[in-house]
C-alpha cells in the first residue's frame, strides 16, 4: 500500500506530503483546486508519460516520491523527475531504473482506474488470468497441468536436440569425436605432469657434455684443494678449547664438502651423450604441446576432453534409442498439455458467462442501468496460458455495440466498470486509484458507488478522487485539496480532515455552503454510511 506521496513543483503544486492509510481515503476539493494532480503524480510513479508542461512555471523540474510496502511487508520507494526541459529520470529505491522498470514494479503496487487508463485489467493477459482465477480450480488446476506439461516437452526437446537431431550432423561429431579421443589415446599419457618432466630431461640431455665437465671440474676443485684447505683448519685449531666451537663448525663443513665430492662425481658419470633419446624426448614434447594446443590448457585438459568426448561419443552411438525414449517422453507430454489445455478451455467457457453475468448485475447501481459485459474467449495461439484468446467487452449505453472496456466508455463509465470488476475480481494490487468514478451521477447511484469503494476497501487500499458527499461519507479518511495564494503564486495544499472539519467539507460538497442543514445531512449521510459498513462487516 502507498503510505506516502511527496510531490514538488508539479502544475500548482510546490511542496506537498500526503500521508495515506488503509481503507478507503476520499480526495476531495473544489473543481481546479488541484485534486486530479495528485492522480497524476501517481501515475508517474507507474510509468506514465512524462509531459514538461505538468512543471511548475518556473521551476527547473517537478519531482514525485511514493513510499510503499508491498505484500511482503517490504518498502519501496518509487521516483520520479520530470525536468522543465530534456528527458525524464525514473528511481526504484534511490536506484538510477528506467521507466518501464518503473512501470513493471509500480504496476504490483497500484492499479489506476478513470480518466487515466486502466493499468492492468485492459491488458488481455491479465484479463486473462482474471477469468482464471474467477473460475477458481476448474481453471487454475488444468492451468497448472498445462504449464507443468509444457515446461516438460520443452526439456525433452532440448535434450534431444542436444543428441543432434541431424542425422548428417551426427554422423560428422562421431567422426571427429573418434578422431580426437584416438589421437588422445595414441598419445598413451598415463601422467598429467609428464610434459614438465621432460622439459627437465631435456635441458640436461641437451647440453650433456658442459653439464659433465662442469661437474667434474666442480668434482676436482674440492678434491684437490676444498678438502686439503679444510682439513689444514681442522688440524690447526684441533686441541684448542677457546676455539672449539669453529673447530665443530669446521669439521661439518669438512663431512658437506666430501658429501658434495661424492654426489659431483656420481652425476658427472651418469651423464653421458645420447642423441638419440634427446631427439625422442623433443619429439614427445612436441606430440604433447600439439594436444595442449588443441584440446586444453594442460595435460589434465586433454584428459579430461578425453574423458568428455568418450561420453559424447556413446551417447551419439545410442541415439535411436535414447532419442526413442525422449521423443516418446515428448509425445505423452505434449498430450497431457493438449488435454489440459481443452479442459482449461472448456472451463474458460463456462466461467466466462458466469463472470459477465456477476459484474454486470452491479452496473445497475453505478448508473449504467443499460451497460453489459461480456467476456470473450476464442482460440488462440498455444501458449503457457493456454490456447484462448480472453477479451472483456463493454456495452456501456443501449444500443451500441460491445467493445474493449478500454475504448467502450467515457472516463467516468470506466472508472465504474473497472469498480465492478473489481467487486467481484477480488484479487487486485495493494492500491487502487479511482479517478472520475462519480462522473455524471448523484443520488443513490452515488451512495452506492459510496458502499462499493468502501466495500473494496476492506481488501485494498482505496483512493478515490470524489465531488459526491454520498461517496465521501463512506470514506475511512478524507483529504481536502485546496488552492491559496502565497506570494502572489497559487499554491495547492492537500489536509486531512475529521470530525467537524469534515462536517463542513460535507456540507460544502451537498450544498456548496456550510449550512446547519447541510451539516445535518452530512452528519446522517456519515451515520448511514457508518451503519452500512458496520453491517457488511459483521455480515463478512
Amino acid at each position: 500500500m502507498l503510505h506516502e506521496l511527496h510531490v514538488t513543483d508539479l502544475g500548482i503544486v510546490d511542496d506537498l506530503t500526503v500521508l495515506v492509510g488503509p481503507g478507503l481515503t476520499a480526495i476531495t476539493g473544489e473543481t481546479g483546486a488541484g485534486k486530479t494532480l495528485l492522480v497524476e503524480a501517481v501515475e508517474l510513479l507507474l510509468g506514465g508519460r512524462a509531459d514538461a508542461t505538468l512543471v511548475r512555471q518556473g521551476a527547473a523540474e517537478a519531482r514525485v516520491e511514493g513510499r510503499f510496502e508491498d505484500a511482503g511487508g517490504n518498502e519501496i520507494v518509487l521516483a520520479r523527475v520530470v525536468p522543465s526541459d530534456g528527458r525524464s529520470r525514473a528511481y526504484v529505491d534511490g536506484r538510477l531504473a528506467t521507466v518501464g522498470e518503473l512501470a513493471v514494479v509500480g504496476a504490483r503496487l497500484v492499479d489506476l482506474h478513470g480518466q487515466h487508463a486502466s493499468q492492468s485489467l485492459v491488458a488481455p493477459s491479465v484479463q486473462r488470468a482474471a477469468l482464471d482465477r474467477f473460475a477458481g480450480a476448474a481453471a487454475l488446476d488444468p492451468l497448472a497441468e498445462l504449464r507443468s506439461a509444457r515446461i516438460e516437452v520443452q526439456g525433452l526437446g532440448g535434450e534431444l536436440a542436444a543428441l543432434g537431431g541431424d542425422a548428417r550432423a551426427r554422423a560428422r561429431e562421431i567422426d571427429l569425436l573418434r578422431f580426437q579421443i584416438s589421437e588422445i589415446e595414441a598419445a598413451g599419457i598415463e601422467d598429467a605432469g609428464e610434459d614438465v618432466a621432460l622439459e627437465a630431461e631435456e635441458a640436461l640431455l641437451a647440453d650433456a657434455v658442459a653439464h659433465r665437465d662442469a661437474l667434474r671440474d666442480a668434482f676436482e676443485a674440492i678434491e684437490s684443494d676444498g678438502l686439503d684447505a679444510v682439513g689444514t683448519a681442522v688440524t690447526a685449531l684441533a686441541s684448542r678449547r677457546p676455539f672449539a666451537s669453529l673447530e665443530e663448525r669446521l669439521r661439518a663443513v669438512q663431512a658437506e664438502l666430501a658429501d658434495l665430492e661424492r654426489e659431483l662425481r656420481l652425476m658427472a658419470e651418469d651423464i653421458a651423450e645420447d642423441p638419440t633419446r634427446v631427439e625422442e624426448v623433443r619429439s614427445r614434447r612436441r606430440l604433447l604441446r600439439e594436444l595442449v594446443r588443441k584440446y586444453g590448457e594442460t595435460l589434465t585438459d586433454v584428459l579430461a576432453f578425453a574423458s568428455e568426448s568418450r561420453r559424447r561419443l556413446a551417447e551419439l552411438e545410442s541415439f535411436d534409442t535414447r532419442a526413442a525414449e525422449l521423443e516418446a517422453a515428448a509425445a505423452e507430454a505434449d498430450t497431457r498439455a493438449r488435454a489440459a489445455a481443452a479442459a482449461l478451455s472448456a472451463a474458460r467457457r463456462v466461467a466466462a458467462p458466469a463472470l459477465a453475468d456477476a459484474v454486470s448485475r452491479h452496473f445497475a447501481e453505478l448508473a449504467m442501468p443499460a451497460a453489459h459485459l461480456e467476456v470473450q474467449v476464442e482460440p488462440g495461439p498455444a501458449t503457457d496460458d493456454g490456447a484462448d484468446e480472453v477479451l472483456y467487452l463493454l456495452a456501456a449505453n443501449p444500443g451500441e455495440p460491445a467493445r474493449p472496456v478500454a475504448r467502450a466508455a467515457s472516463g467516468g463509465e470506466l472508472a465504474r466498470a473497472m469498480l465492478a470488476l473489481r467487486l467481484v475480481l477480488t484479487e487486485a494490487p495493494p492500491t487502487l486509484v479511482f479517478d472520475e468514478v462519480d462522473a455524471g451521477i448523484g443520488g443513490e447511484a452515488g451512495t452506492a458507488v459510496g458502499r462499493h469503494l468502501a466495500d473494496l476497501g476492506g481488501r485494498h487500499q482505496v483512493l478515490c478522487v470524489t465531488h459526491l458527499a454520498q461517496v465521501a461519507a463512506h470514506a475511512d479518511a478524507q483529504l481536502v485539496v485546496e488552492k491559496r495564494e502565497e506570494g502572489g503564486r497559487t499554491v495547492a495544499t492537500a489536509t486531512p480532515v475529521e470530525g467537524e472539519t469534515r462536517l463542513s467539507e460535507l456540507a460544502r460538497m451537498l450544498g456548496g455552503v456550510d449550512s446547519t442543514t447541510a451539516r445535518r445531512h452530512a452528519a446522517e449521510l456519515r451515520e448511514h454510511a457508518g451503519a452500512s459498513i458496520d453491517a457488511r462487516r459483521v455480515s463478512g
